[in-house]
């Protein structure tokens, strides 16, 4: 089996267990493969799939058990998500450097181990991954992106960047509710983001031959995405600029505005 095989597995398997727990990745890529733009992941029994997401993230919803339970069971199909849409890369941009492919492989385990320590918070309470209804909303996104620039720039200038700004937030919130095992869980992603971010800042340099500008960086970002939906309130200047952002990058950032 190829590492190109094996990616087309993960996204088109269709059990939680898969997803948790895939086969050990095979040592080598494909030669000469085609590129190969898969059009949405395999979702079995185990799913419910809604066409809409549940924005009940408010502080005081948050006192809620049940609530906290749903709102990390969004949070770990976000890991999914992301697991699958880098995969989906490796196929989409089979001409790119093979470091670059290694290293979205790299993350695409950072992304399924955090999706076991969300599952691991599920298990302690009872649940398990399938307990609410989820959606693919990043799938309905993320293969909008025709290059391997625009795939750096939406996936990780963009939504894993998003997340540190909003990690740090709902570590406030679970905190603030009296769930210390939530709070930590999420300090532990944010924090685990920033190395991801930063190679997507890197490669979007090296794509764009130049520096990863603002106004470079939003012109990758595909329709009807724009930087408002690409940053959280308060925004998380610290590890925004850690993860390789200059300051002028968080200030237009924070400035930007829809015409």
């Amino acid at each position: 089996m190829t590492i190109e095989a094996w990616a087309a597995g993960y996204i088109d398997a269709e059990s939680w267990e898969h997803k948790l727990n895939p086969p050990p990745l095979p040592a080598s890529f494909a030669k000469s493969p085609d590129a190969v733009r898969i059009a949405k992941p395999g979702r079995g029994r185990g799913f419910s799939v809604s066409g809409w997401a549940d924005k009940s993230t408010g502080q005081s919803r948050l006192r809620s058990p049940e609530k906290r339970a749903k709102l990390v069971h969004t949070f770990l199909h976000h890991e999914l998500q992301a697991a699958e849409l880098f995969a989906w890369a490796v196929l989409a941009f089979p001409e790119t450097p093979e470091p670059f492919r290694r290293g979205l492989l790299g993350i695409l385990f950072d992304e399924i181990r955090h999706m076991k320590l969300y599952a691991a918070y599920l298990d302690a309470r009872g649940l398990a991954p399938g307990a609410f209804p989820v959606r693919d909303w990043f799938w309905e996104r993320v293969p909008l992106v025709t290059s391997p620039e625009g795939f750096c720039a939406t996936m990780g200038m963009g939504f894993e960047a998003g997340n540190l700004d909003h990690a740090a937030r709902f570590a406030d919130r679970f905190r603030a509710a009296g769930d210390e095992d939530a709070a930590r869980l999420e300090e532990i992603v944010g924090r685990e983001e920033i190395p991801h971010v930063m190679f997507a800042t890197r490669w979007f340099a090296r794509f764009t031959g130049g520096e990863a500008r603002f106004d470079i960086w939003s012109k990758n970002l595909p329709e009807p995405l724009s930087p408002l939906v690409m940053r959280g309130t308060p925004l998380n200047r610290k590890a925004r600029i850690e993860a390789g952002a200059s300051e002028t990058f968080v200030d237009d950032l924070e400035r930007w505005t829809p015409v």
